[in-house]
């Protein structure tokens, strides 16, 4: 009963504001640069072959992220023959045409990936599952 009580005053008391996020713009600024940081360091793996062991980079066969598609994912991919995310189909291209070796989902290097294909892709609506 204590516990109710206390969560009902938090409520009800007048001038009591619970607000889930609070940023400034100098705030959305860091992160944007941040955002920007990694997005150039995905950049500079998509281009380089150092994902691989055969000396083929991403951009050979998606330069600027062509043909991506991020705004698409989660969806059926024939690959790997199931509903994947973006992430996946990364490591099936590193694992396949560069001949490398998977990537974790959180890898700095993952996520870096992504951040690049997705910049590349800015503005463009999200469509889940489409072909």
């Amino acid at each position: 009963m204590k516990w109710l009580t206390l969560i009902l005053l938090i409520f009800l008391v007048p001038g009591q504001r619970i607000v889930a996020d609070e940023f400034s713009e100098k705030d959305v600024e860091r992160w944007l640069a941040q955002f920007e940081i990694v997005a150039k360091e995905g950049r500079q793996l998509w281009v380089s072959p150092k994902l691989g062991t055969n000396g083929v980079a991403c951009a050979q066969c998606h330069p600027n992220g062509a043909n991506t598609h991020p705004e698409t994912y989660p969806k059926f991919q024939k690959q790997l023959g199931k509903v994947t995310h973006i992430w996946e189909m990364i490591n099936w291209c590193i694992k396949n045409p560069l001949e490398g070796k998977s990537l974790a989902a959180d890898d700095p290097k993952m996520i870096a990936l992504q951040a690049y294909i997705y910049k590349e892709r800015k503005g463009v609506a999200l469509s889940p599952g489409k072909h």
